[in-house]
């Protein structure tokens, strides 16, 4: 005789036909849901930071660490604000935020000006005043970087005249970004800037300021098309030549004193100095003992 199972009972079935009818539902309306907080977090981001100064003390002294994670996350958040061409208010709060843990992050100087000014809304002139201040402050916190100056030079005078209206605003802020450019050459930028830097200032009325540059880089290159080049620009300002004879007297005591130094070495070691006629403080005014390179320059014009 074969043994009979007994089926379900009312409850079990009353809570299968439960269990159906609740994951219907779910299935119903979880994308309306969905679609909703989605419009949400478009409309509304959450910015959870603290503000700058106490963000140096949350983060327990490993402010590089937390900068490079603020800077990742910001990236992220551009990303996907672009993505979704939505703005992004919170911009400068993360920049104020790496900057409180890490004043001289220069990828944040590097890509300010494009994460400001290149968004699905557009930008206009306060948004570029906003990116020169932050470009601005990279100067002030790494003024020896030639790479930051070319870059806020090349910013200043290049692209964020494009997103001004008034034009005697624009040709200052050409002429800013041409002693910038001009500035980043002298710390080890490329040469070939100096030209068309040269080139702005003497547009704007600096012709004097664009000669003494002009003589700076010429003193500081050693390529001959360049120093050609500068010679023919400083001919056409109708600046003298001063810069060509005082390469010459430093070369030449150089390659008599220190020829067994490279050059940008015997500049630092500077002249060489007869120690018996050089002794003693007295000496300090004698032609005869330069105490540095400009010394030496003028004491052979006279």
């Amino acid at each position: 005789m074969s043994k009979r199972f007994p089926g379900p009972d009312l409850f079990t079935l009353t809570a299968l036909a439960a269990a159906s009818g609740a994951a219907l539902v779910i299935t119903a309306v979880q994308p309306t849901l969905a679609a909703d907080v989605h419009r949400v977090k478009q409309r509304d981001d959450v910015f959870l930071l603290p503000p700058p100064e106490q963000l140096r003390v949350v983060t327990l002294g490993y402010h590089a660490a937390s900068a490079d994670l603020l800077w990742a996350k910001l990236i992220v958040e551009y990303g996907v604000h672009w993505q979704e061409k939505r703005p992004f208010p919170d911009v400068t709060r993360y920049f104020d935020g790496i900057l409180a843990l890490e004043p001289d992050f220069k990828l944040l100087y590097l890509f300010a000006d494009t994460i400001l000014l290149f968004t699905p809304q557009g930008a206009g002139p306060e948004e570029a005043r906003v990116a020169r201040r932050y470009l601005e402050r990279g100067t002030r916190e790494r003024p020896d970087d030639g790479e930051i100056w070319t870059h806020y030079g090349q910013f200043v005078a290049f692209l964020a005249p494009s997103f001004l209206k008034d034009d005697k605003e624009i040709d200052q802020w050409r002429k800013d970004g041409a002693a910038a450019l001009a500035r980043a050459v002298e710390l080890g930028a490329d040469a070939d800037r100096s030209l068309a830097a040269s080139s702005m200032l003497s547009k704007y009325g600096e012709a004097e300021a664009a000669a003494a540059h002009l003589q700076r880089v010429y003193a500081l290159t050693d390529d001959p098309e360049i120093r050609q080049q500068i010679l023919f620009k400083l001919q056409k300002l109708q600046a003298n030549t001063e810069a060509e004879m005082a390469v010459t007297a430093v070369e030449r005591e150089w390659r008599s004193a220190f020829g067994f130094l490279s050059r940008g070495q015997a500049l630092l070691v500077g002249p060489s100095r007869n120690a018996a006629v050089c002794a003693g403080p007295a000496s300090y005014d004698d032609a005869r003992c330069p105490h540095d390179w400009n010394a030496l320059v003028q004491a052979q014009r006279r």
